[in-house]
């Protein structure tokens, strides 16, 4: 059987009468007359197919069930009265939720940064984030699966299509093992690495930054050795320091110090002085799907603006 639906009215009016416990003072407080409240009382009642009130000549009061509902009623009508607000609020991006994925060398500096001042700035905008590879990013935006994405690609190569918003470039440094010979040496010969074997993240996961990796190679005229493949920079940086091979990384990664690993910037002056081509460098970016914001994300966006703006 299909529930009456009963209207604020009804229940603002219920309140009244509970807390007056008198119809008449009810009735004022309403700014009506006393015969609707108690015919609006009395088909609630029966609506609800219990008794809310007990009524004799000298007294009113709630009954049990009555006493149960008042709560609830409170809250219902309480609610309700912020709905408005609540919905303008939503409207200027100030409640809601933003579902952010990011890759993990954003995380070791700017991203804790941000989530914290971020909820100083929005309190009532929940950051959901989520750790994943630019592909995987790529795919959950187009699903619908996140709002936004922080992403790793070479400096002019953000993925068509999307909205995006430069937040850091920085060069790659090369991590090798502790104890391996070119760790200590002064200064780091170029092509001593160029033909040491590689640890390098998949082509699948930053196609434009794996291609400059490649083309520092290719430019000098080596093809790279891929000693081993891993997504994670963390993974990536636990191989070098199990003696796998170099890789080289994103600057940020320094902030990993994982024991067994050193990070060094390789000699740009080749054998008989011929000048190398320079290390890639690499930039991250949030993004969006173009004309797919929502108030909540287009604040995060402005925030993320304005942190850029302001110096990171």
């Amino acid at each position: 059987m299909k529930e009456a639906a009963i209207d604020l009215r009804a229940w603002r009016q219920f309140v009244a009468v509970a807390e007056e416990l008198h119809f008449g003072r009810a009735a004022l407080r309403l700014h009506m007359t006393q015969p609707p409240v108690t015919q609006a009382i009395a088909q609630l009642e029966r609506t609800l197919g219990v008794l809310l009130f007990d009524r004799t000549r000298r007294r009113v009061a709630l009954t049990p069930a009555g006493e149960a509902l008042l709560p609830e009623v409170r809250e219902l009508l309480a609610r309700a009265q912020a709905l408005p607000s609540r919905a303008r609020a939503a409207a200027a991006g100030e409640v809601g939720r933003v579902r952010l994925a990011f890759v993990s060398t954003i995380g070791f500096d700017q991203l804790p940064g941000w989530v914290r001042a971020f909820r100083e700035h929005s309190p009532q905008v929940v950051l959901e984030l989520v750790e994943a590879t630019g592909d995987v990013q790529l795919r959950d935006l187009q699903r619908g699966d996140i709002d936004a994405g922080l992403m790793l690609h070479s400096p002019g190569f953000a993925p068509p299509g999307l909205s995006h918003l430069r937040v850091a470039v920085e060069p790659l440094v090369l991590a090798l093992p502790e104890h391996h010979p070119l760790a200590s040496a002064q200064p780091l010969p170029w092509e001593a690495v160029l033909g040491e074997p590689l640890v390098i993240f998949p082509r699948r996961i930053a196609p434009s930054l794996h291609d400059a990796v490649f083309g520092l190679y290719h430019a000098a005229g080596r093809l790279p050795v891929v000693a081993q493949e891993a997504i994670q920079m963390q993974t990536i940086v636990n191989l070098v320091s199990a003696g796998l091979g170099l890789a080289w990384v994103p600057e940020s990664v320094m902030q990993f110090r994982r024991t067994g690993v050193v990070y060094r910037t390789p000699d740009r002056a080749g054998a008989r002085g011929r000048k190398q081509p320079a290390v890639p460098l690499c930039e991250t970016s949030l993004v969006w799907l173009e004309g797919d914001a929502h108030p909540a994300l287009d604040r995060f966006v402005g925030f993320v603006r304005e942190r850029m703006e302001e110096g990171g």
